[in-house]
């Protein structure tokens, strides 16, 4: 399997598939499943601070409850001396997982103020984690909030959070950004070490029945891949940050795009989730089926041979995806309605 070796966020990995956050990396014994299925790196499922702080609030409320009312109830509900608030189970997991798993792991921060995207990631750090991924996601519901202005709190929070961790630290975005060249090349001056595109996030739903709001939650597929795809392509050769494909990957048929694109590791959760942690397996024989088919010697030689710098000028070359996508699809076949002949069906242009 040497020939499917490959680094990323500075770690040498077996092969190219890692299994990124969810709920199947949300324990232990998850994670243990995923390492015993040839995962060549595991992200643990996200910490969330708006959680740790509901957690942390309801502790606060039970100690408190009664304490004064009568001598014999103040401690009703007794402080826990070893109770590092609502994170104390995530970063204990974290730790086990590091120390009895022979695989990478990464853990993974979802935050919402300043303060805590900078002391959860410390407090991940400690736990030994190999690396460490911001998810993040902040959505720009204020109207008011320019394009500019949110860019500028992504990068200084990669910044206040690089200022203070040691570990590599990748930033796992959403493709919602009017350049988002541009912006993964600040992200890298910023002093993120990777970034992973795209994060998955429930969309909301209306059901016309109870006349109310739902979250949904949709499973990424093959044909998630194209706009993930053709930003690695594009950032190839201009970026020197490590670059993980984030949504799509189904087969190791996407494996392979994403590697030959310019990837130096594919991410997998939807896929887990619906066959189960051994489809890991499945996808990396795959990938070394392919391997041994193809002209490439090793996944190092195959990566990046279909990027945007052999492609052409990259404006021209999605230029030319977009105008052929459009002009080539072949058109239904209709009959004439009644009243109707063909020319004037065929005038509609």
């Amino acid at each position: 399997m040497n020939g499917l070796a490959t680094r990323y966020l500075g770690l040498d990995l077996r092969h190219p598939v890692v299994a990124s956050a969810s709920p199947l990396t949300a324990t232990f014994d998850g994670m243990r499943r995923l390492e015993d299925a040839q995962a060549a790196a595991v992200v643990m499922a996200s910490l969330y601070e708006e959680q740790i702080r509901a957690a942390d609030a309801a502790y606060a409320m039970f100690t408190d409850y009664a304490a004064g009312s009568h001598p014999e109830a103040a401690n009703y509900f007794p402080e826990l001396p070893d109770y590092r608030y609502g994170i104390s189970g995530h970063l204990e997991t974290l730790r086990r997982a590091v120390e009895a798993l022979q695989i990478p792991v990464i853990a993974s921060l979802n935050g919402v103020t300043d303060e805590g995207w900078l002391d959860y990631a410390m407090e991940l750090e400690q736990t030994g984690v190999a690396a460490l991924e911001l998810n993040l996601f902040l959505p720009p519901s204020d109207l008011a909030t320019t394009g500019h202005e949110m860019e500028r709190r992504y990068l200084d929070i990669v910044r206040h959070v690089k200022s203070e961790v040691g570990i590599p630290i990748a930033v796992k975005l959403p493709p919602f950004f009017s350049a988002l060249g541009n912006f993964i090349i600040e992200l890298q001056s910023a002093g993120a070490d990777g970034v992973v595109l795209f994060n998955q996030f429930c969309r909301p739903d209306l059901d016309p029945e109870t006349l109310s709001a739902k979250p949904r939650v949709f499973l990424s597929t093959s044909a998630d891949i194209h706009l993930p795809l053709a930003w690695i392509m594009l950032l190839s050769h201009h970026v020197d940050l490590s670059l993980a494909a984030g949504t799509g990957v189904d087969t190791h048929v996407e494996v392979v795009k994403y590697l030959l694109a310019g990837a130096d590791v594919a991410t997998a959760a939807s896929t887990l989730l619906r066959y189960g942690p051994d489809r890991l397996a499945t996808l990396v024989e795959g990938l070394e089926r392919w391997l041994s088919d193809s002209p490439f010697a090793s996944v190092d030689d195959m990566r990046g041979r279909l990027d945007c710098a052999h492609s052409g000028p990259p404006d021209k070359f999605f230029r030319n995806v977009y105008l052929h996508g459009i002009s080539d699809y072949p058109a239904p076949e209709f009959a004439p309605r009644n009243g109707e002949d063909e020319r004037s069906i065929g005038a509609i242009g």
